[in-house]
């Protein structure tokens, strides 16, 4: 008798890397400092989830530590993308 598990493929133990991806063209400057924290609160819910960091750490400069820090000066070195809704449309009476 065969075992069923015998016939599924093997696939190597090997994580796959996925470096992060930094826009090619800084993002636009945010001025507004609400939406600063909604950017950067996005941004260290996606670094708590598992994302990598887009600070170079080679430059030999202090990196913080908090992966709410971290992703507050992402935003402010504008290495986050982000797109604003849309302006409400209204109607005039």
């Amino acid at each position: 008798m065969s075992d069923p598990l015998d016939d599924l493929p093997v696939t190597p133990a090997v994580p796959v890397v996925h470096l992060p991806r930094i826009p090619a063209e800084p993002a636009p400057e945010i001025t507004s400092r609400f939406l600063f924290v909604d950017v950067a609160a996005m941004r260290a819910k996606q670094l708590r989830a598992g994302a990598l960091a887009r600070i170079d750490r080679s430059e030999g400069r202090p990196t913080p530590h908090k992966l709410e820090r971290m992703a507050m000066e992402e935003v402010k070195q504008r290495m986050v993308e982000y797109v604003l809704p849309p302006e409400p449309v209204t109607r005039e009476t």
